[in-house]
């Protein structure tokens, strides 16, 4: 009966996301929800939304650990460790809790994520590295991996990647904590997990859908999409 529920409610997802796909992925210029260009600067209204409730400042001290691997100011130099500059609060704790829970695993997270079991502490690490500027990457482009970012392939039901991550994978809404920030990730990393995804080692997104969609990527789309999105 729960792979039945989950089921239909990967399916609902996914409907939703494809009745929306045409006219969120017109203009890679343009965001979908405002229908205004995004500039794509950290206004303060804009990192305090997407920081929640945490304290930044208290976050810094608490994150000293967190930084040895994602860097003092979230931005990670090892490719298969993720940055979290500017990624949402909400959505760091999540995945903090995903580990706590064995909902995610990683050999690594699965061991610090027994250090910060307070609620307070995860929310001002995760604001700490929310308030940081947000990861950008270099600006190359793969026309591969742009067209189905933005386009996705409805004839396989892969939805374009901005209806969820928004324009240039950086995010839909500052204060969202369903979707992460993926513009300007790492590469290796982005390639990483959604290989975990199409291969059902990784299935902690919202009602399943990243295992929907990327069960039906090959290696050569995960590897555009991954240089796509992490250029921009």
């Amino acid at each position: 009966m729960f792979h039945i529920k989950t089921s239909i409610a990967a399916g609902l997802a996914l409907s939703m996301l494809l009745s929306t796909a045409a006219a969120f992925a017109q203009n890679d210029d343009t965001n979908p929800l405002t229908g205004q260009v995004d500039t794509f600067v950290d206004s303060a209204e804009a990192v305090k939304l997407r920081s929640s409730s945490g304290d930044p400042a208290a976050g810094k001290e608490k994150s000293i650990l967190c930084q040895g691997c994602h860097g003092t100011d979230g931005i990670s130099f090892e490719p298969l460790v993720p940055s979290l500059g500017g990624q949402y609060a909400r959505y760091i704790t999540k995945q903090i809790r995903n580990y706590q829970a064995g909902t995610r695993s990683h050999q690594i997270m699965n061991a610090m994520v027994g250090t910060i079991a307070n609620e307070t502490d995860q929310a001002d690490i995760a604001a700490y590295f929310a308030s940081q500027t947000k990861m950008k990457g270099a600006g190359a482009e793969n026309e591969t991996g742009k067209n189905l970012f933005l386009h996705g392939d409805i004839s396989r039901t892969v939805v374009g990647c901005i209806n969820c991550h928004g324009v240039r994978g950086k995010g839909l809404t500052p204060n969202t904590s369903l979707f992460p920030v993926i513009g300007g990730q790492n590469k290796e990393y982005v390639r990483r997990q959604l290989t975990l995804f199409r291969d059902g080692y990784r299935t902690n997104s919202p009602s399943g859908v990243m295992n929907k969609i990327a069960q039906k990527l090959t290696d050569a789309e995960i590897e555009a999409l991954a240089e796509y999105a992490s250029a921009q």
